[in-house]
């Protein structure tokens, strides 16, 4: 009777021990279970606060803290690419300029994006885009050519609602002319996709560093003559599919593990659409040939400008005819 009462005893200790054991591995689980569950809140809270429209909530989430004024209008701009799984996460601000700010964001699976964000239009300060949007097609929100009389009128009028829709065609003529190069084989970010206001595009760095501009890095003879002759190839590959960047200069192109990328398209221009465009064009090589100038390579301003214009067969100043009627859709 007394050994049956040890083996009870003895089978009593090992069932408590094994089901303290369970207790911790269902304690370890339950632990486990419920940081992925907060995780998991935390970014439904996020996106519904977005989609609520509770700017302060979603705010808070991001990893980037925004000030005050900037906040409301990063959210209102990147909200339709939080609901559509673009991105999780506001990291930090890789750029702030005139017109435009760039975020860099963390996708759903770990990866990196640009995130340009344009500022509104009541802040913007581009001095004379006039002058880039002469004879250039307006867009619309899908990037379509507007025809509609109404719409050219308000815009032409400068009214509200034709502020708003010029605004929106700077916007889209930056994303088009981007897919336009990407495809044509220029060194740029691919863009990805774009909204009222901001758009996605490849994110050129490192989690820890984004890649520095042109114009803040030191260059050997050997380095300098390479690149220019990579900057040159790009220009001729954008003059080739129509388009002139407009304002290229060594704080447009990024350099990143000996390559280059050309960034900052909004005031690109067509070469037959502007009467300015070759005047613009030559601007472009003259201020990247200043700038390779400072490590000895020349890239033959005057002479390739008019080469490559030769080449290509556009018209100048004198060919534009001027006050041409509208070819308008009625409403």
């Amino acid at each position: 009777m007394h050994k049956q009462f040890q083996d009870m005893a003895f089978d009593d200790e090992e069932f408590l021990i094994n089901s303290l054991k369970k207790n911790n591995r269902k304690q370890k689980l339950s632990a486990d279970h419920a940081a992925r569950e907060k995780a998991k809140q935390k970014t439904v809270k996020a996106l519904t606060a977005t989609r609520n429209h509770d700017v302060e909530t979603a705010i808070n989430h991001f990893s980037y803290q925004a000030s005050r004024y900037e906040g409301p209008w990063l959210i209102k701009s990147l909200t339709e690419f939080y609901e559509n799984n673009w991105i999780n996460d506001i990291t930090r601000m890789i750029k702030g300029g005139k017109e435009a700010s760039v975020y860099l964001c963390e996708t759903l699976n770990n990866s990196w994006l640009a995130a340009k964000v344009y500022r509104p239009r009541k802040f913007r300060n581009l001095r004379n885009d006039g002058l880039y949007r002469e004879g250039r097609e307006n867009l619309d929100e899908d990037g379509n050519i507007i025809t509609n009389a109404g719409k050219i009128y308000a815009m032409r009028k400068k009214s509200t609602f034709g502020k708003h829709l010029s605004h929106q065609s700077w916007i889209k003529h930056e994303f088009n002319t981007m897919k336009l190069l990407y495809e044509a084989g220029c060194d740029i970010p691919q863009p990805f996709t774009s909204g009222t206001n901001s758009m996605l595009m490849e994110y050129i760095g490192d989690e820890s560093a984004s890649a520095p501009v042109l114009q803040s890095v030191r260059l050997t003879h050997s380095e300098a003559k390479e690149l220019a002759q990579r900057v040159l190839h790009n220009i001729e590959i954008m003059l080739a599919n129509q388009r002139i960047h407009g304002d290229l200069s060594p704080f447009n192109i990024l350099i990143w593990e000996n390559n280059i990328t050309l960034i900052d398209f909004p005031q690109s221009i067509h070469p037959n659409q502007n009467p300015q465009s070759y005047n613009i064009f030559r601007r472009d090589l003259e201020k990247m040939d200043q700038y390779f100038r400072l490590f000895g390579v020349s890239l033959d301003a005057d002479q390739n400008a008019k080469r490559l214009w030769q080449k290509y067969n556009y018209m100048h100043a004198k060919d534009f005819l001027y006050d041409l009627p509208d070819q308008l859709e009625e409403e």
